[in-house]
């Protein structure tokens, strides 16, 4: 198998019966963290913390979720939830500008890949089609711009070579998505930029 890819909160509140929302004491949560003790709760309320937060805290849920994932002790469909769990926090971790929003997209291709390598391709964001579609979209159309950038980054300004590393990062998973495609006109993009990639800074 293949390594794996690289303050105070206010009381959070959970729904009652009757739709009101009731604060949850802070030893459920912890004082001061509510991470703290994570790595004792159930998926399914791991599950429930992740549908109703969003920002840093999260990267404590994405981190154990992918470890359960990696994890050859779980069975098929136990270590399926815990990746999908993980792509959801990675997703609501939040966060602005252009390198969070590429850190968010690497996370969620990189984990996806690992999925269709390690466990078997499957439907959703599973199969091997959807990732390269999502891939395709978070890239330029052409990889011409970033060749011809690449051939002399070093004169470059710094935001322009951030740009090419992003891009980089992007297409990390490429040369082990491109043998599960079909042929057609998305492979043949990623495939002309999985040859740039070894160019990129």
């Amino acid at each position: 198998m293949t390594d794996p890819p690289l303050p105070g909160p206010e009381a959070a509140t959970a729904p009652q019966n009757d739709g009101r929302s009731t604060p949850v004491p802070r030893s459920d949560a912890g004082e001061s963290d509510p991470t703290q003790g994570m790595d004792t709760w159930t998926v399914e309320r791991l599950e429930a913390f992740t549908a109703r937060t969003r920002g840093p805290h999260l990267e404590a849920v994405r981190v154990l979720a992918q470890a359960h994932a990696y994890s050859d002790d779980e069975p098929r469909a136990a270590r399926l939830r815990w990746a999908r769990l993980a792509l959801l926090a990675n997703e609501r971790l939040d966060g602005d500008g252009p390198w969070n929003e590429a850190r968010t997209a690497q996370q969620d291709f990189m984990l996806r890949m690992w999925v269709i390598d390690e466990l078997g391709p499957g439907d959703g964001v599973w199969s091997p089609e959807g990732l390269a579609a999502d891939t395709d979209g978070a890239l330029p159309p052409s990889p011409d711009e970033a060749r011809a950038l690449a051939a002399h980054w070093r004169d470059l300004p710094v935001e322009r070579i951030g740009e090419l590393r992003r891009l980089k990062n992007l297409t990390a998973h490429l040369p082990r998505l491109l043998p599960h495609l079909h042929p057609g006109p998305v492979r043949d993009r990623l495939l002309a930029w999985a040859q740039t990639r070894r160019d990129l800074p």
